[in-house]
């Protein structure tokens, strides 16, 4: 039966916690080969393309809002606004506590 062997590197930065003696020993006697790229690389860096999801999704997100606020019906808002004067008085009546509306 033979082997495999598998190639074990670990990708990183110019960081000074990857560069100290202790974790070059390390990396060296576990045999895990080192990749150095440079410290701004947004080609090896998932969380940039996690942002540009996030801020396309918030953008649609703000978008759907604007819409749905649009279409608030005109009688509805009437409605709310002609029974204000009824909800003020049942808060005065009940001293502030919860009313039916």
């Amino acid at each position: 039966m033979t082997r495999r062997s598998h190639l074990r590197c670990f990708l990183h930065g110019q960081r000074c916690c990857s560069q100290c003696r202790l974790t070059k020993d390390f990396f060296q006697r576990n045999n895990i080969t080192l990749l150095n790229h440079p410290a701004y690389s947004p080609d090896l860096n998932p969380i940039d393309n996690i942002w540009g999801w996030m801020f396309q999704t918030v953008d649609a997100l703000h978008e759907a809002i604007f819409i749905t606020w649009s279409n608030i019906p005109t009688n509805l808002l009437e409605t709310l606004a002609s029974n204000m004067p009824k909800q003020i008085f049942q808060v005065i009546n009940k001293n502030r506590a919860a009313t039916h509306y």
